[in-house]
């Protein structure tokens, strides 16, 4: 990267416009500027994850994983046409999701967020890579994209799921579900 960052303001975005790594430039609301701003978001909740576990938590290096991942993608988005995330990621993804979920039981109920500081804050990162899935679809919808980015996103919510599970249970909660009848008033 070099100087390249050596002058942090610009004022080239004072107009309302952003810089996409290719060169072009769109407006900041712009569908593409979405899905990389959502993609940085999650990072930012998944770093904030990672630091509710003690440094040597076998999940710290799936998770600064997954955090390169997504910084690749919002590359990807960064520039057109480009394809950065392939399915060798989404396989490691689902290796790493059945690998975690093999020891929890089944769910016979829907699961509240929370049960624990790191569980609440992993179901935070998965309703925003949610988001950020939903993001991607309305991109494609207007542009070209790779569709294995989207397949990496819903792959990742269902990790981040699991992960939260492991975590309620391990950090001494439980898991809260959800009950039908309490939702009335």
């Amino acid at each position: 990267m070099g100087n390249r960052l050596s002058k942090i303001y610009t004022r080239t975005g004072d107009d309302g416009s952003t810089g996409l790594a290719d060169g072009n430039r769109i407006a900041k609301n712009a569908q593409r500027v979405e899905a990389m701003g959502t993609a940085d978001e999650l990072n930012c909740h998944i770093g904030l994850l990672i630091e509710t576990l003690d440094s040597d938590d076998e999940l710290v290096e799936s998770l600064r994983r997954i955090q390169h991942h997504l910084f690749d993608l919002g590359g990807e988005f960064a520039i057109p046409g480009s394809r950065v995330i392939g399915d060798e990621h989404i396989e490691w993804l689902e290796g790493t999701l059945d690998r975690h979920n093999e020891g929890l039981p089944p769910l016979k109920n829907f699961v509240l967020p929370g049960g624990s500081p790191g569980a609440a804050q992993c179901h935070l990162a998965r309703a925003v890579c949610r988001r950020a899935e939903r993001v991607v679809v309305a991109l494609g919808h207007e542009d070209s994209i790779n569709t294995a980015s989207r397949h990496y996103l819903n792959r990742l919510s269902d990790l981040l799921f699991v992960i939260a599970r492991v975590l309620a249970r391990r950090e001494g909660g439980e898991e809260i579900l959800w009950e039908q009848k309490k939702s009335g008033l």
